[in-house]
């Protein structure tokens, strides 16, 4: 580091080849967020529908966006996409997951996680990203 560099402008050192960068606290709050939103869907799956219908659309529905999350959000997505996609397709599985919960009769529930999942989506971003 030059001398008159402070160690508050020096650019963070970079994890070493082979590892991550330690979780935080918006990481494990992020990854609650996930699980919460395939665990609103297989609810809605097993409880809005009627048999047979329930167990297609209740283990179908979570694999669906568990399909959709991994192509495109996760650390290890098979396509690498612009992350504004990433961001929009995280959006869209916290989407289903709130009008799951609305669709329910549980409209708090559903605007409580919503609120809960983008302003951690934002700020995951915004730190991911910068």
């Amino acid at each position: 580091m030059p001398e008159n560099a402070s160690p508050s402008t020096a650019a963070p050192a970079a994890p070493a080849p082979g590892t991550r960068a330690p979780l935080t606290a918006l990481d494990i709050l992020a990854f609650v967020c996930e699980l919460f939103a395939l665990g609103s869907l297989a609810l809605w799956g097993f409880a809005a529908f009627a048999l047979p219908w329930n167990i297609v659309v209740g283990i179908g529905a979570p694999a669906l966006a568990l399909l959709i999350w991994a192509l495109f959000v996760s650390p290890r997505a098979v396509f690498a996409v612009h992350p504004f996609v990433r961001g929009v397709v995280e959006l869209l599985v916290y989407l289903s997951a709130t009008i799951v919960w609305w669709s329910l009769g549980y409209a708090w529930i559903g605007i409580v996680f919503a609120v809960v999942a983008v302003t951690t989506g934002v700020f995951v971003g915004r730190r991911r990203f910068s």
